[in-house]
């Protein structure tokens, strides 16, 4: 039985967004939606000694009437020198960060660098972070979907596009997902809860769940991650 999640890219996102990840079959990059600013999708926080810092990637807004994530471009290509400047000042000192996470680091943001668009950027580093967490889920982007209906039916025809019997969503998703329109199509609703992941030691020695990813790969294994 088919799982489908569907969500639109952030910029290295928390542990939750890929734990949605490692349960699902496929997952759609969901971003032929609108940009919204200040919002997960260019920027994340990680914990320096000072406490969480924001690392945001510049964009360019060029329509007035709205974009969508796609459509979407990075204004300053200098960004991922900075972004990796910033991780060593925060992350420096964790357990894992010389040895495992900056190496791959400095691979990923040099891949990242050749990139203008946000959504590329996004999904580049999301497949990078799944290959370090060792996730074999099928990453789609919307643009390769049909999508037709309203807000629930354009989610209906992806996955039914994807053979889903079974559509995974965060609890977010409740304030206007039409549940009745998946019963129709054969496709079971479950609601993701995510659980109270495994904390570690930060660089301000307290612990803040709601940071990157990579806050959490400089201090714990992959297998470990999830808990």
């Amino acid at each position: 039985m088919a799982t489908v999640a569907i969500l639109q890219s952030n910029y290295v996102p928390w542990r939750g967004y890929f734990d949605l990840i490692r349960r699902s079959d496929h997952f759609v990059l969901y971003d032929t939606v609108q940009y919204t600013k200040n919002d997960w999708r260019n920027r994340n926080r990680i914990v320096a000694p000072n406490g969480p810092v924001w690392v945001t990637i510049p964009v360019l807004q060029s329509n007035r009437f709205g974009q969508s994530i796609a459509e979407t471009l990075i204004s300053d290509p200098r960004w991922t020198r900075r972004h990796l400047g910033t991780l060593q000042a925060a992350l420096g000192r964790a357990p894992r960060y010389r040895d495992v996470l900056a190496p791959a680091l400095d691979v990923w943001y040099r891949d990242a660098a050749a990139l203008n668009s946000l959504s590329g950027v996004n999904r580049l580093l999301i497949e990078r972070v799944m290959q370090m967490l060792g996730l074999a889920t099928k990453l789609h982007n919307a643009a390769d979907l049909p999508q037709t209906g309203d807000r629930t039916g354009r989610l209906v025809s992806m996955c039914q596009a994807l053979g889903a019997r079974r559509y995974l969503t965060g609890p977010a998703a409740r304030a206007y997902l039409d549940e009745a329109q998946f019963t129709r199509a054969g496709i079971a609703v479950d609601w993701m809860t995510y659980p109270d992941y495994p904390a570690y030691p930060q660089a301000d020695k307290g612990y803040t769940p709601a940071v990157s990813i990579l806050d959490v790969l400089a201090s714990l294994p992959a297998d470990k991650v999830f808990g």
